[in-house]
């Protein structure tokens, strides 16, 4: 790739494995190797950045981290607040059957699957910082109805119109996060980013366990119904705040806080890096996406990740809790513990997976915990508290998705309209599947035991392992492949005189 510098050319080759293992661990100064600080395995450690881009780094974090995590806590607030009102009195109130709970689930599900794509379309011709904050509005807005369902019915069809709402914030971040963040960052941004949704799990649960014990009954609302009137409170601000606070993407931002320098820096960030902007959508694209193995296999990929389990209705913990006796209190308080080692995990495997720069290596940890739990419940006739250690440590399996995404962002960073693309539908077709797996291996008539879903997520974690590997390998060869042919381009092309960079003549071979 040529890069323009100073009225010269120089050529710099885009990015690989290697390349940026090297850079993250060896750094040399007047011949002297440096000695890294502690806190460099933790977090981004680069002795030749810039003032001006670490302040300008400083500044995604603090606005477009801050704003995308707090966007996804309120959506997986308002996604997975159901499971607890269920178990807290929404089940005998509507006079729900065994598997209503999957229908309410089935139809957020659809409403999810359909707007992906036609969002991840959306996004390359309007704004973020309007698309994202108008649809977090309608859920939060929806979710507050929630609170005033009297029926079954009215809960799937509020349910449906949730999931379209909720369908492009996901996907959305993704691209957003991968539009301003280099390989050596992007990871650890992505995962403090999906941490939220083990936040929003815990906090449901405290909330649900607050509003019950003091607030059910007031007013005429039971206690379930002041956990959607809460969680939409909660919500409206962090949606009014993303209008001015989201930057959109580096070649169409108007941040406040995002100056013309940053912008140019930007761009010239993801140069090179070789992440390309954004162009317009035309037929071609279509061609390239289904033309290249990356959607096809990083969609099987995360098909399975997202349909490892039960339906996010079902919380298997919570209802073998109930079942056992437990309060409504100690039933939403205590699978907290399991997101609090989801949020541990999914932050701690960020900073080793961007410090070592080998994202299959560990997913593939996430995948052998995950498995082991689902082996130990699949069994279900152990020890009492081997079965509480299974049950605590299922969530380990999550870190695997915002991992899977941040690699795709890099497998697919040549081509913008491809990674747009791809993890739109990565997203939507996990999700498709996602409307009917569940319905077959984890009803809740099975519950508490669900052995059949137990035996069948024990399964899948193997194929995960089989399928991050045959991704793994194919990258790799794809990056050799790729380094080659731009080492051949870079060999070939002619040495320019600046004057000819300086007047704008077309270099050759370029």
């Amino acid at each position: 790739m040529a890069t323009h510098e100073s009225g010269t050319i120089s050529f710099q080759k885009s990015d690989s494995d290697d390349k940026y293992a090297s850079q993250s661990s060896r750094h040399v100064v007047d011949d002297q190797p440096l000695k890294a600080p502690w806190w460099s395995y933790i977090w981004d450690y680069e002795p030749g950045r810039s003032s001006e881009e670490r302040k300008f780094v400083n500044k995604l974090d603090w606005y477009l981290v801050t704003m995308l995590s707090l966007g996804y806590f309120i959506k997986n607030l308002d996604q997975t607040n159901i499971s607890n009102a269920y178990v807290s009195g929404m089940k005998e109130d509507l006079g729900m059957n065994a598997n209503e709970i999957n229908l309410i689930d089935v139809a957020w599900t659809c409403g999810y699957v359909i707007g992906q794509i036609p969002s991840q379309i959306v996004l390359t011709k309007v704004r973020p910082s309007i698309w994202v904050p108008s649809c977090e509005l309608v859920w939060t807005m929806l979710t507050f109805c929630l609170a005033a369902a009297k029926t079954s019915n009215h809960v799937i069809a509020i349910r449906f119109f949730v999931g379209l709402a909720e369908s492009i914030f996901y996907p959305a971040a993704h691209t957003i996060l991968g539009s301003w963040y280099q390989p050596l960052e992007l990871g650890k941004r992505a995962c403090i980013f999906h941490a939220s949704s083990a936040v929003a799990s815990m906090f449901s649960g405290y909330l649900q366990a607050a509003v019950y014990t003091g607030l059910n009954g007031r007013h005429g609302f039971a206690g379930w119904q002041w956990l959607f009137i809460m969680d939409g409170v909660i919500s409206l601000p962090i949606c009014l705040a993303g209008f001015f606070l989201l930057p959109d993407f580096p070649e169409n931002t108007r941040a406040f806080y995002i100056t013309q320098e940053d912008r140019t820096l930007a761009a010239e960030r993801m140069k090179k890096v070789g992440r390309a902007p954004r162009a317009r959508l035309g037929r071609t694209v279509w061609k390239r996406v289904f033309g290249r193995w990356h959607v096809y296999l990083l969609t099987i990929l995360y098909i399975i990740f997202i349909n490892l389990g039960p339906s996010s209705s079902i919380n298997v913990f919570s209802i073998w809790l109930k079942q056992n006796g437990y309060s409504v209190s100690l039933i939403n308080i205590i699978p907290t513990a399991s997101s609090a080692i989801q949020l541990v995990l999914t932050v701690s495997f960020a900073i080793i997976s961007d410090a070592i720069r080998h994202r299959g290596r560990i997913m593939s940890i996430s995948t052998l915990l995950g498995g082991f739990a689902s082996l130990v419940l699949a069994i279900w006739a152990i020890p009492s508290g081997l079965k509480w250690f299974a049950f605590f440590l299922q969530r380990a399996s999550v870190p695997y998705g915002p991992l899977s995404m941040s690699w795709a962002n890099e497998i697919c960073g040549h081509d913008a309209e491809e990674r747009a693309i791809v993890i739109g539908i990565m997203n939507s077709m996990g999700y498709a599947f996602n409307c009917f797996v569940p319905l077959f291996t984890y009803p809740a008539v099975d519950a508490p035991t669900f052995r059949k879903g137990f035996v069948y997520t024990t399964v899948m974690f193997g194929a995960q392992g089989l399928i991050t590997a045959a991704v793994a390998t194919l990258y790799k060869r794809e990056t050799k492949q790729r380094e080659a042919l731009e080492g051949s381009r870079d060999e070939e092309s002619p040495v320019v005189a600046p004057a000819a960079v300086a007047s704008g003549v077309e270099v050759a071979g370029q």
